[in-house]
């Protein structure tokens, strides 16, 4: 599905798509040394991003609902979790800000020469500014990143975060929402999946891009299901869709 949309994805971006009033004529971009391929059906706002390539459920799923719905979508061209930068590997999910970035340099690398790690986190501030201003969606429209876990990862790991919390009983606790919008959390509250709301920046900001979207005041969603629950996946992205404006 994927190979039949990059053809629309060109066509459409080239001859008329707006993106934030603006024309990009480009099917992918580069970040931190990765490229993100993007596939676009339509005109809506709305925002969608693969950012892990060990999470391949996610990726399917978003390869079949960017097929169905309108909107932007991000896929990172990548198998595994962490991307090469420079010398070192980084997780692209903790450098959406400075700090983060910082502490995701040093994780594979604790040892810098002098110098270049200023350099390095210098060319990703840079470059992040061109991946946000075509990410971000307007005020109308929702960012909604996918992810899978598999080591057990659960929504009670995400209560310390959050300022308010459905979990529902019947619901696996590895399937869950994840939104900063308190009037997407009351209306999310009344669907059959657990859900977090976390409209408060945390004392330390670990670089992910859900304090970046908060930061900038955009509704921003992770949808996490377990690796392997692809029509779990589409279900919570086909709620979202129908029920949030």
């Amino acid at each position: 599905m994927l190979n039949r949309l990059f053809l629309y994805t060109i066509i459409s971006i080239v001859y008329g798509s707006e993106i934030h009033d603006k024309q990009i004529n480009k099917s992918f971009i580069m970040f931190a040394g990765a490229k993100f391929n993007l596939v676009q059906n339509g005109d809506s706002p709305n925002r969608y991003i693969w950012l892990h390539g060990d999470e391949q459920t996610a990726r399917m799923a978003l390869e079949y609902h960017i097929g169905l719905y309108n909107g932007l979508a991000f896929f990172i061209e990548s198998e595994t979790r962490e991307i090469p930068f420079k010398s070192t590997i980084v997780d692209p999910n903790r450098i959406f800000s400075r700090d983060g970035a910082y502490y995701a340099l040093r994780k594979f690398k604790p040892g810098w020469q002098p110098g270049t790690l200023k350099m390095a986190l210098d060319e990703i501030d840079r470059e992040r500014e061109s991946f946000l201003d075509i990410l971000m969606p307007n005020k109308n429209g929702l960012l909604i990143s996918l992810h899978n876990n598999f080591r057990g990862y659960n929504v009670h790991k995400e209560k310390g975060n959050s300022q308010r919390i459905s979990i529902k009983k019947n619901e696996n606790p590895r399937d869950f929402i994840i939104c900063t919008n308190s009037s997407d959390f009351e209306i999310l509250v009344s669907s059959p999946y657990n859900v977090v709301l976390q409209n408060e920046l945390p004392e330390r900001d670990d670089g992910s891009l859900s304090w970046e979207a908060l930061r900038r005041n955009v509704r921003y969603l992770n949808i996490e299901t377990r690796l392997g629950y692809l029509s779990k996946q589409k279900a919570m992205l086909k709620y979202i869709e129908d029920n949030l404006n």
